[in-house]
């Protein structure tokens, strides 16, 4: 009987979100059958207001790790930072195969050569329709449209049933390069069976469809019409290649020079050109040094910074800290982008700093989203026909958006789970249940630590950056254990030393009376003396200015 449970148990499919579903970032998915492992995606996310000094924020891959001899590769989506910016940083730790179409791998081999990854990691481009064997899984390729050339979506065929994850995508019939969507291989699979779907959430609160991205390229002609005598600044997603090879369409019909400005930017064109996924017509791209060259109203220049970040090329150049080009007075800038959910404060800030220089700025109607509407899940939903609805990729409100598409379209309440990361999903054709968690957790990068800063730091960062800090200094002799020189206190952060004499002198009296009251008991305990210090310092602070600084005592010995 036992032997029997435990065959049943065994035979099913476990899908463990140990990433991104929380947010929009950090996606990453392991898929489980007896003794294989895939992943599907290995993303970052940027760091929130709150974690001061931090440059990004990857997935904790513990259950990776713990399970290494099992995991058979990583299987890419598509190129955007959200889904393979982790991997320089896990494929030193859960070092695997990768597999990924054209595009994807020659942007994530830029990263790898970064890191000096490239010579370690196997790697192997895949093509649409191509099938890949990995253990009990064999993973297929489908050809989507997204706001990146060569997206895909993936149907996971394992014993117990087939998952198909969409990826990030939308439903363009006429996309810029290459083909549309292919709608008829997801019917073909909806045909055979579908156990689960994992569907893109991003857009699930918006009615209607996604417009093609095509629509984006009149927008631009009829842009470049209204300001014909202007230099033109457009700021975009670096990795959006459809949309710059619009950009440069328009600029080339216009009899525009080109400049590509910002360090990721001119690296995915450049790798995109190299892929031939983007087509730019003979003499229209020139170097920032030479498209000074040119009058204004010839010059286009793409550039990085849409998201309102201080260091990209659109803020410095804003700003006056870009070395070669100043945006001012005469200019047009056009935002080819909307704010990602969170971003909407840096955003504004950068349109006000331009609108002060003197610029034009056009920040509406020059974007259309690379994610499906309402219809367009819908449309993806009926084809496939799941038994098991798994939304993806999005925060909660997304996620709960799409489960209520999913119940309008027949799909049994049961049936739909809403998922955190580290939860164990176990399906097969019988039923599918939550049966445990595991370990997840978010590693921040600050500079070249990874995963040293924690919470602890983090909390002392934010300590420090809204109450300042209180140095005090003091030595004691060794011997007779009588304090010889100080106390003496520095602060910064706290309150301006100069204007605070009387604050800092009584303050110095406070920790004084404090430490010969321990030291006259025959206190030699550094750690009660520095305790007594932090109690008595910050109950005077606080009583004085209802502020509480760090205080860090610090005591030198004299012998």
């Amino acid at each position: 009987m036992n032997k029997k449970k435990e065959n049943k148990s065994s035979s099913r499919l476990k899908i463990i979100p140990l990433g991104g579903l929380e947010q929009i970032g950090m996606n990453i998915t392991a898929f489980e059958y007896e003794d294989s492992i895939i992943v599907v995606d290995c993303g970052l996310s940027f760091p929130a207001d709150d974690m001061l000094g931090i440059d990004l924020v990857i997935p904790d891959v513990t259950y990776l790790k713990d399970n290494i001899d099992r995991v058979k590769a990583f299987v890419i989506t598509h190129g955007h930072e959200d889904h393979i910016g982790a991997l320089p940083y896990v494929l030193r730790e859960v070092n695997v195969p990768v597999y990924a179409t054209r595009l994807t791998m020659g942007i994530i081999e830029n990263k790898l050569t970064e890191h000096n990854l490239m010579k370690g990691t196997k790697r192997k481009v895949v093509k649409f329709g191509q099938s890949i064997n990995l253990g009990q899984f064999r993973v297929e390729f489908i050809k989507t449209n997204h706001s990146i050339v060569d997206a895909a979506a993936l149907a996971i065929y394992s014993p117990a049933g087939t998952v198909v994850h969409t990826g990030d995508f939308k439903v363009d019939y006429t996309p810029v390069f290459g083909d549309a969507i292919d709608l008829q291989r997801f019917a073909e699979i909806g045909k055979k069976g579908v156990l689960a779907l994992m569907c893109d959430s991003t857009n699930a609160e918006r009615p209607g469809v996604t417009p093609s991205e095509k629509t984006v390229g009149k927008t631009f002609d009829t842009l470049f019409t209204e300001h014909k005598n202007t230099r033109i600044f457009v700021a975009t997603f670096a990795s959006n290649v459809d949309r710059v090879q619009q950009i440069i369409n328009t600029a080339y019909k216009f009899g525009r020079k080109v400049c590509v400005e910002g360090r990721s930017m001119v690296n995915i064109i450049e790798t995109a050109q190299k892929l031939e996924c983007i087509n730019i017509p003979e003499n229209t791209l020139v170097d920032i040094d030479h498209i000074k060259n040119y009058p204004d109203e010839q010059q286009v220049i793409i550039t990085t910074g849409s998201q309102g970040e201080s260091m990209a090329a659109l803020s410095r150049m804003a700003n006056g800290m870009h070395r070669k080009i100043t945006i001012g007075a005469g200019d047009t800038v056009i935002f080819s982008s909307s704010p990602i959910p969170g971003n909407e404060k840096p955003v504004t800030k950068i349109i006000n700093e331009l609108l002060r220089k003197g610029a034009d700025v056009i920040f509406q109607d020059a974007h259309v989203s690379g994610h499906a509407c309402q219809e367009e899940i819908k449309l993806i939903y009926t084809l496939l026909r799941p038994k098991y609805s798994i939304p993806v990729h999005g925060e909660y409100k997304h996620l709960k958006a799409q489960a209520r598409i999913a119940e309008s379209l027949g799909i049994d309440k049961e049936n739909i789970f809403i998922m955190s990361s580290g939860e164990v999903l176990e399906l097969n054709e019988e039923d599918a249940r939550i049966t445990g968690k595991v370990p997840v957790g978010a590693i921040l990068v600050d500079g070249l630590g990874v995963g040293d800063v924690g919470n602890v730091v983090l909390r002392d960062r934010q300590h420090l950056a809204e109450d300042g800090i209180m140095i005090v200094v003091l030595s004691l002799d060794k011997n007779s254990g009588q304090m010889v020189a100080g106390p003496d206190i520095v602060s910064r952060g706290f309150v301006y030393v100069r204007e605070a004499d009387e604050l800092i002198e009584e303050a110095r009296s406070i920790v004084d009376e404090a430490v010969w009251r321990h030291l006259d008991r025959g206190v030699t305990d550094w750690g009660k003396i520095k305790n007594a210090i932090k109690d008595a310092l910050g109950e005077y602070v606080w009583r004085k200015t209802k502020r509480r600084p760090m205080i860090l005592p610090i005591i030198m010995e004299v012998y």
